[in-house]
């Protein structure tokens, strides 16, 4: 207890026991891709090269810049194996993306390959908590090998349920465009598609979509949130695409989760924002749009990170309300930037932590429980204008 000698007001600060619950950054990526070892490096000013960063190691870079230093300069005037992460990471950062986490395999191995790199890979990826997007740009690798690394991708995330993956559509299709020659991965709310390739060079050097579009979300989640569905969005540094695709075919595509990037005018824009969703699945087809399924990505892990100071504390009433307390601020901020739908709090979210969720049985088990409720906002993917003629006075 501090001293008092004089008469007067004297204030006094003291620690609240908790924190406010913060959002968790969900624009950060993490790419794995392949560096050759005998990349070109850029010269340091003593005339020795920098050292290319070692396979299997994850590497953040902020700038395209920094990225050459790690990772070499194989030069962007062409599409190949050796420089197709290269040009992702380019369209990464020049769509709006800040931070990149990378870790680079010497060459994609065929699947029967053990140990396979990738795993290793994701694994490093997962023990790296600010990661929400994932993506593996490839070029020349059979069919069979897309589909173990996409699959991959889709369960790393669904096993971490705090990030989300951004896969490729196939360079080529043999025959009719449908749904099914091009998507090669499992079915899953955690994952979206994109098609078909971009032309990166203005010379007709296609390159897989997805660092251009991992950029794309970055930018979207600044300036507009992780609600905001990432669609109806130009990709910078595309110059056209691998596949013209019309409305009857974009009619098939759609609705099996295929989003299509289309030219409009002198831009290439994304359009469609659907995952992967299983549409006979009753809980997969809650998350058919990926700004939904993202969103409660971010909420689910800023709640969890944002009540770490619960664990051990006495389970009572007042932790109850504590814990209301924090969820509801937090919720309503959500509420307020348009992440929630209603007109009022209220409509928008609920949240309960009492004595009806916490009965003895629960408590004796060292639990404590609070249910939470949201209404998310959904893209207005058709909008529909219905006209009609009126005659009269």
């Amino acid at each position: 207890m501090p001293s008092y000698f004089s008469p007067g007001v004297y204030v006094e600060e003291v620690p609240s026991g908790n924190a406010p619950i913060a959002g968790v950054s969900t624009s950060t990526a993490g790419f794995v891709g392949v560096v050759p070892d005998d990349v070109a490096m850029p010269s340091l000013p003593n005339g020795s090269k920098y050292t290319l960063a070692p396979a299997g190691a994850p590497q953040l870079v902020t700038s395209w810049a920094e990225y050459t230093r790690k990772f070499g300069d194989p030069g962007l005037g062409t599409v190949s194996a050796a420089n197709v992460l290269a040009h992702a990471v380019h369209g990464f950062f020049l769509n709006g993306g800040a931070r990149l986490w990378i870790v680079r395999l010497s060459a994609w191995t065929v699947p029967q390959d053990s140990p396979d790199p990738l795993t290793p890979a994701l694994a490093e990826l997962a023990a790296i908590d600010e990661i929400a997007l994932v993506a593996a740009p490839m070029f020349g690798v059979a069919n069979e090998r897309v589909t173990v690394v996409q699959n991959a991708l889709l369960d790393h995330c669904a096993a971490a349920q705090d990030r989300f993956a951004i896969l490729d559509g196939p360079l080529d299709i043999d025959g009719s465009i449908t749904s099914g020659a091009v998507i090669r991965s499992a079915r899953s709310d955690y994952g979206a598609l994109y098609f078909p390739w971009i032309d990166v060079t203005g010379a007709g050097g296609h390159a897989p979509p997805s660092g251009h579009v991992a950029g794309v979300f970055a930018r979207v989640d600044a300036e507009r949130g992780v609600h905001k569905a990432p669609a109806n969005e130009a990709l910078r540094g595309a110059y056209g695409v691998r596949y013209r695709i019309g409305k009857a075919v974009h009619d098939e595509l759609n609705p099996a989760g295929v989003n299509v990037l289309r030219p409009f005018g002198n831009t290439v824009k994304v359009w469609g924002a659907r995952t992967l969703a299983d549409p006979q699945s009753v809980q997969q087809k809650e998350f058919t749009y990926i700004n939904v399924r993202r969103l409660f990505c971010f909420l689910r892990e800023s709640i969890e990170e944002g009540t770490g100071w619960v664990v051990f504390e006495p389970n009572t009433p007042d932790l109850w309300a504590r814990i209301t307390r924090n969820v509801r601020a937090f919720l309503t901020r959500a509420w307020e930037s348009g992440a929630l739908f209603g007109k009022t709090a209220e409509e928008a979210f609920t949240v309960k932590c009492d004595a009806d969720n916490n009965p003895p049985e629960v408590r004796a088990l060292g639990q404590v429980v609070t249910e939470i409720g949201v209404a998310v906002t959904k893209p207005a993917e058709f909008v529909v204008f219905r006209l009609s003629q009126r005659i009269g006075g």
